[in-house]
């Protein structure tokens, strides 16, 4: 069967939180027909009669959008977009596989590495359902950014040029930009990557370092997620890029970033179990530390700020020591 090369119109996205509600919104308002899907009868329930995400994108008023906690919703859908948390994503696609059309393109706008396989998700959708034309989208995009319309670039990537164009035409609007590219595993790593990064600028912050130290924390961050780039075969330009250094600034800086507030209360000196009881929303990195650590020993790849991030979040080692440690390391050439 012939792949469509039209940018579809009914559209599906799959998760009811911040980024997915931002997407909806963003295609929405370009005229396509879309379907919000989240798993939560109440919480759909409140958005289609308030028209309004309360519990995740306040303030935002939606419009022109069918929400459903129905999966079968699915059917007919030209494309699908994942927008659920890592760590469920293979069930929720389990479930959705079997009503997807051979021609149904398939978007991940997810952040995270799974972790009892250490896959991506593109490699969980192509490890379900082979054969779909499927694709990465990943840069420096707070949702709450881009549903006020503030202006917005990001990368689409899949192995198929003509694929990825489909996805950037879909998504390209006056004030969200959106770039291709074909190294989908370049893409894909620098978004769960960068969170933990993100979480050890947030410690720095916490602590009372200055911006010299996050300076360098976000350069020598940049130089890991690049080293297991390359040894998983990524193309090294790509995190230079919007995926890699764009998406990389903004999380280990920005306050809207969810990762960045787990390391500064850490740093702080709260512990991870009250920082995740109070956070409404998920933050990837938490759970991307331990799937990334099992990754970089597996590929031998010497990653030592994931390390202690590592240290810190899953053997309780002390935000300080863990500076300490890390600064105390056997001196070295930076480009070694």
């Amino acid at each position: 069967m012939k792949k469509r090369m039209m940018s579809p119109e009914k559209i599906l996205i799959i998760g009811a939180g911040s980024w997915g509600t931002a997407l909806a919104k963003l295609l929405a308002d370009k005229g396509k027909q879309v379907i919000l899907w989240g798993h939560r009868t109440a919480h759909i329930e409140q958005i289609r009669r308030e028209t309004e995400n309360r519990l995740y994108l306040p303030g935002i008023k939606l419009e022109n959008i069918t929400f459903t906690a129905d999966i079968n919703m699915v059917k007919g859908a030209a494309m699908v977009v994942m927008v659920v948390p890592s760590h469920v994503f293979r069930g929720v696609f389990k479930n959705l596989a079997p009503l997807l059309n051979n021609d149904t393109y398939v978007l991940s706008a997810v952040k995270g590495i799974e972790n009892d396989t250490l896959m991506t998700m593109t490699m969980v959708i192509e490890d379900i359902r082979k054969g779909l034309p499927v694709g990465v989208l990943s840069g420096p995009s707070f949702a709450r950014e881009v549903a006020v319309d503030i202006p917005t670039a990001v990368t689409v990537a899949s192995t198929d040029i003509k694929q990825a164009r489909v996805f950037q035409q879909t998504f390209f609007t006056e004030f969200f930009r959106v770039y291709t590219s074909t190294d989908v595993i370049g893409v894909e790593l620098g978004g769960p990557l960068k969170n933990i990064i993100a979480i050890a600028a947030g410690i720095c912050d916490g602590l009372g370092y200055g911006t010299n130290t996050r300076a360098a924390l976000i350069t020598r961050g940049l130089a890991e997620i690049t080293r297991m780039g390359v040894k998983m075969g990524a193309n090294p330009l790509t995190f230079s890029g919007l995926a890699g250094m764009g998406d990389l600034v903004l999380t280990c800086t920005g306050d809207l970033s969810r990762n960045r507030q787990v390391g500064l209360m850490l740093g702080q000196g709260k512990t991870l179990t009250d920082i995740l009881t109070e956070m409404k929303m998920v933050a990837e990195g938490v759970k991307t530390t331990k799937s990334a650590w099992l990754l970089a020993r597996k590929l031998g790849v010497d990653m030592p700020i994931l390390e202690q991030i590592y240290q810190v979040i899953y053997a309780d080692k002390p935000c300080a020591e863990a500076v300490y440690d890390l600064l105390s390391r056997d001196q070295k050439e930076e480009l070694s």
